[in-house]
C-alpha cells in the first residue's frame, strides 16, 4: 500500500471532484479562485495586509511536491526525499503534498496572481520532505518520520505541517518531536479522516492537532476527534493544486491542517519573537465557534477551542503568554534552548525580573524618586482619560460582524453555506468554562 493511499484512508484528503486541466480557459481559471471559499471566509485580502508569511519556511512532511506548478513556482525549496534520496520538489504523480503546499503558500498565476490557487500565506516558502512508503512508516524500527522531522528542523522550518496519519508513534518519533519542541518549531498535525478516535500522531504531546469544518462551520462528519483536538479549520470542498493534473477538489483534515500551518506562518512572520507555544496561543485565543455551538465546554473533542480566525490572530491585542502556551510539551522535551535558556520571545519569570532589579545598582533614593515620578504621570493620565470620557457622545461603533466580530474580518458570510452573521464575535473559546487560557480584557473595536 502506497503512502498516498494510507493518507487517503487515514490522514489525507478524500477527493471530492474531478481534476481540472491546465489548458482550461480564463473563465475556468477564475472559477478555481472562486472555489476557494476559505479565502473569502478568512477575508484573505485583509489578512494579507497584516502578513503574507514572508520570511517563514513551512516544512511539508508528505509525498514530494511539484515545485514547477505555476501556482507554486519560486516558493518551493529543493527539500529532501527521505525514501528515495535527492530533492523532493519534482513530484508529478501523487498529488497530496502539492495540494498541501498550495493551501499553505500558493501564490496563483496570471496578472497579479489573480488566477489559480492562492494559499493563506502566499509569501511563505515550502520545504518539502518526502516520506517513505506506508509499510516502512508503520514499522516500529523505521526512522522515516523521525528523520523527516529532524531534517525539517535543521533546515530552517519554523512550522511543520503533517497532514499524514500514523498508527504507531515510535520512540524515535517521540524524540524527534521533542527535538522540534526544543528548537522552537511549531508542529501541526491532522486528527485523521475516519470519523473516530484521533490519530496517535496528532495525539502526541507537543503537537497542535487540527480537525475539519465545512462552510457552515460544522464539524466534517469524518473528522477524527478527541481531547487533544486543539483547533479546527476549513476542510470540506477545498480547491488546491495537484501534481499529476493542475487542480483538484477534496475533503479532509489534511487541508484543515494546512490552513492552520499557513496561519501559523502568517503569525511567525509578523511576530518573530514569539515562541511556537505563543503562536499557538494566539490561534487558540482568537478561535471561535459557529452559531448553535456557543455553549460548548472547551476544549471540545471535535472543535478544540474553535475555528481559526487568522485576521483576529494577527491584529488582536493579546498578551504573549507562557512559553509553551496551550501546547502540552512532552516530558522528554527540554524546557529551553541548548544552553537551558528560554526560547526567543519567551517571557522572563518573576524571579528573572527580580534578579535584574537587584543587579541594576539603583539606590533607595533613586527608586523613591522614580516612584514619585511614576505617580505624577499616572495622575496626569487619569485626568486626561476622565476628561476624554466626559466629552464622548457615545460608545465607538461596532466592527465587522461574522467570525471576525469587533476583532476584524474572519469567517464572513458565503454564497454557499453561509456562516450566519451576528453582531460582535461568536461565543469565544478562552472565556468559556474549562477553556484555555483566560481571555484578555475586551478592547473597543478598532484597538
Amino acid at each position: 500500500m502506497s503512502f498516498m493511499r494510507m493518507m487517503r484512508a487515514v490522514g489525507g484528503a478524500v477527493v471530492a471532484g474531478a481534476l481540472l486541466f491546465g489548458s482550461a480557459p480564463t473563465a475556468l481559471a477564475d472559477q478555481i479562485r472562486d472555489d476557494q471559499w476559505p479565502l473569502k471566509s478568512f477575508d484573505a485580502e485583509s489578512v494579507w495586509k497584516a502578513s503574507t508569511g514572508k520570511g517563514v519556511t513551512v516544512a511539508v512532511i508528505d509525498v514530494p511536491v511539484n515545485g514547477n506548478h505555476p501556482d507554486l513556482t519560486g516558493s518551493v525549496l529543493p527539500g529532501k526525499d527521505i525514501e528515495n534520496g535527492g530533492p523532493a520538489n519534482h513530484q508529478d504523480q501523487d498529488n497530496h503534498g502539492t495540494s498541501m503546499a498550495s493551501v499553505i503558500a500558493g501564490h496563483g498565476h496570471g496578472a497579479g496572481g489573480s488566477e489559480g490557487v492562492k494559499g493563506i500565506a502566499p509569501g511563505a516558502k515550502i520545504l518539502p520532505v518526502g516520506m517513505p512508503s506506508a509499510d516502512e512508516i508503520s514499522d516500529p524500527n523505521s526512522g522515516g518520520l523521525a528523520e523527516a522531522l529532524k531534517y525539517a528542523v535543521d533546515n530552517g522550518a519554523s512550522v511543520i505541517n503533517m497532514s499524514i496519519g500514523q498508527s504507531y508513534v515510535s520512540e524515535d518519533v517521540k524524540q524527534a518531536i521533542s527535538y522540534a519542541n526544543k528548537k522552537d518549531v511549531l508542529l501541526v498535525a491532522a486528527t485523521g479522516n475516519s470519523g473516530s478516535e484521533i490519530d496517535p500522531l496528532a495525539a502526541s504531546p507537543g503537537l497542535l492537532a487540527v480537525g475539519a469544518v465545512d462552510k457552515a462551520g460544522q464539524v466534517w462528519q469524518d473528522s477524527n476527534y478527541g481531547p487533544q483536538t486543539m483547533l479546527t479549520a476549513p476542510g470540506v470542498h477545498i480547491r488546491s493544486a495537484a501534481a499529476s493534473k493542475p487542480y483538484r477538489l477534496a475533503d479532509g483534515t489534511s487541508d484543515a491542517t494546512a490552513y492552520v500551518s499557513g496561519a501559523a506562518a502568517l503569525l511567525r512572520s509578523k511576530f518573530p519573537n514569539l515562541t511556537a507555544g505563543q503562536i499557538a496561543n494566539r490561534l487558540v485565543k482568537t478561535a471561535a465557534l459557529p452559531p448553535g455551538q456557543e455553549n460548548l465546554k472547551l476544549p471540545d473533542p471535535h472543535y478544540g477551542y474553535g475555528i481559526i480566525r487568522p485576521y483576529s490572530a494577527l491584529t488582536n491585542d493579546l498578551p504573549a503568554g507562557s512559553k509553551n502556551g496551550p501546547l502540552s510539551v512532552s516530558k522528554d522535551a527540554p524546557s529551553g534552548g541548548e544552553d537551558g535558556s528560554n526560547a526567543p520571545g519567551a517571557s522572563s519569570s518573576g524571579g528573572d525580573q527580580a534578579s535584574e532589579q537587584k543587579g541594576s545598582g539603583l539606590g533607595v533614593g533613586a527608586i523613591v524618586s522614580i516612584a514619585a515620578g511614576v505617580l505624577v504621570v499616572v495622575a496626569i493620565i487619569v485626568i486626561i482619560a476622565v476628561r476624554s470620557k466626559n466629552r464622548r457622545n457615545g460608545p465607538p461603533s461596532g466592527g465587522p460582524g461574522g467570525y471576525g466580530g469587533p476583532g476584524g474580518p474572519g469567517f464572513a458570510q458565503q454564497q454557499l453555506g453561509p456562516y450566519p452573521q451576528q453582531p460582535g464575535p461568536y461565543q469565544q473559546q478562552p472565556s468559556a468554562p474549562g477553556s484555555y487560557p483566560p481571555a484578555p480584557p475586551t478592547q473597543p473595536p478598532g484597538q
